[in-house]
C-alpha cells in the first residue's frame, strides 16, 4: 500500500513540475495561458468527481448487498 501512495505522490509532484515548466516556457501571453489552464483544470476536476461518484455508488451497492443476509445469489 505504501508503494501505491508513493506512486501517486510521484505522479502529483511530476505533474506539478511539468505544469510549472510548461508555464515558464509557454509562447502565449499570460492571460490566454491562464484561461486555458482554468478550462483544462475544471474539466479534469469534473472527470475526477464523476469517477469518484461512480466508484462510490458501486461500493455502496456492494455494501448493501453484503449487509443484507437474506439475499441469495442464484448461480
Amino acid at each position: 500500500m505504501k508503494k501505491f501512495f508513493n506512486f501517486i505522490l510521484g505522479i502529483i509532484v511530476g505533474g506539478m513540475a511539468g505544469a510549472l515548466i510548461a508555464i515558464l516556457f509557454a509562447p502565449e501571453s499570460g492571460e490566454n495561458l491562464r484561461g486555458k489552464l482554468r478550462d483544462g483544470s475544471s474539466g479534469f476536476v469534473g472527470e475526477i468527481r464523476a469517477a469518484v461518484a461512480q466508484r462510490r455508488k458501486a461500493l455502496e451497492d456492494r455494501l448493501a448487498e453484503l449487509s443484507n443476509p437474506y439475499t441469495s445469489e442464484v448461480d
